[in-house]
């Protein structure tokens, strides 16, 4: 059966669709495959009015930090694309690497970085805001008019993942200096990667601490089974994804490195007693494939923790499972902001990495040579990130 989260999932899915249905006919559609994959946006003038307050109040501060986004902003698109180039060459030499970019969605399927819905959805507005936002109130600062705002979605037949956008005057933004129009393209991404930190800051120095002395170790949980060269032991003999290893051979396992460490002092074909927390099991262990003369069962690892009873006899559970959850989300919102803040930065056409090279091809060659480096610039690019996303899937 499935569980809450996917369920809340799949009833947002059905709502965004039934609302898009509804509104059909005040959304303005960029048809990028018709009727199967589109981009849609609803305008309205949301968050304007704070756009122009913070202009006028904190201008200097503002231009100030536009002006140092272009700094950032060039230097994060110099490193998502090494990272980008590099991550192929490592797909090409090690079969069993990651792949460098994938889509994130709330849903557990293969190719795809599974969050949690709530998480997701609560990712995804703060990302989006944070974003939008920023590049609005710098657009104003520089006495730009913002036309419109609003919330978009791209879709592939049914809308699958919200977005939110600003809308400055582009006409009038193209006849400004190139350093006001590079700082209302970085602005985004600078502000998601400066709340990334901002986030990350929050968790470790904050929160972390707190969840430490609330939690202690509870065993070594099963997350999945290594497919590549399997099937292996913990497949095998039956132990099921999410299970606990609580105990190998009568030692106690409540860490990973624990468990490691028992699995070290074994040799393969070894007969091992595992007690988890729902049944036990005698495996054979077997050989580990890139070193043959070390013990394996063939799954992925992570540590299981538990709230600590005394934590639960004074407080509860609620309030300390609250805390671990707050904790968890502060997490994602730094690597989903920092992932995708610089994503945005890849010189690729529409996002605004490939805006900002395409103002400084400008300004070193002829218009015509300029357009041509930037789109083989774009398709070489575009062509790395379709490549890592179809191997997620295929591998």
């Amino acid at each position: 059966m499935p569980d809450f989260q996917t369920i809340a999932a799949v009833v947002f899915l059905v709502a965004l669709t039934i609302f898009v249905f509804l509104k059909r006919k005040n959304l303005e559609t960029k048809q990028l495959v018709p009727y199967f994959l589109y981009f849609s946006m609803y305008k309205t003038k949301a968050g304007l009015k704070l756009m122009d307050s913070w202009a006028k109040k904190y201008k200097k501060l503002l231009l100030f930090i536009g002006y140092a986004g272009i700094l950032v902003g060039f230097l994060g698109m110099a490193l998502i694309s090494y990272s980008l180039v590099k991550n192929i060459f490592i797909l090409f030499t090690k079969p069993e690497a990651a792949p460098g970019v994938g889509l994130v969605l709330p849903f557990k399927a293969k190719g795809i970085f599974f969050v949690p819905f709530f998480y997701w959805i609560i990712s995804i507005f703060v990302i989006a805001v944070v974003h939008e936002f920023a590049h609005g109130v710098i657009a104003r600062t520089h006495r730009l008019k913002v036309k419109s705002s609003g919330f978009a979605f791209l879709a592939l037949v049914i809308p699958i993942i919200p977005a939110a956008f600003v809308e400055p005057d582009e006409k009038e933004l193209k006849k400004r200096p190139h350093k006001e129009q590079l700082s209302v393209f970085a602005a985004g991404p600078f502000a998601n990667i400066a709340a990334a930190f901002l986030f990350l800051g929050i968790a470790s120095f904050l929160l972390a601490p707190i969840a430490r002395a609330m939690i202690e170790p509870n065993g070594v949980r099963i997350t999945d089974y290594v497919k590549e060269n399997g099937p292996f032991p913990a497949e095998t003999y039956g132990v099921k994804i999410n299970e606990v290893i609580r105990e190998v051979d009568g030692t106690p396992t409540p860490y990973v490195n624990n468990l490691s460490a028992v699995l070290r002092s074994k040799k393969p074909n070894d007969i091992v007693t595992i007690k988890t927390d729902k049944s036990e099991y005698k495996i054979k262990l077997a050989k580990n494939p890139e070193n043959e003369s070390i013990a394996y069962i063939g799954a992925f690892l992570e540590q299981s923790t538990k709230i600590n009873e005394n934590v639960t006899e004074k407080y509860g559970k609620f309030l300390p499972n609250v805390l671990i959850w707050v904790l968890g989300l502060l997490v994602i919102l730094y690597v989903l902001n920092f992932g995708i803040g610089l994503f945005n930065l890849v010189p690729i056409g529409p996002l605004d990495g490939g805006r900002m090279l395409q103002l400084v091809l400008y300004r070193i060659f002829d218009e015509k040579k300029a357009n041509k480096i930037f789109v083989y610039v774009g398709l070489f690019f575009l062509a790395i990130i379709f490549f890592n996303i179809a191997i997620g899937f295929v591998r």
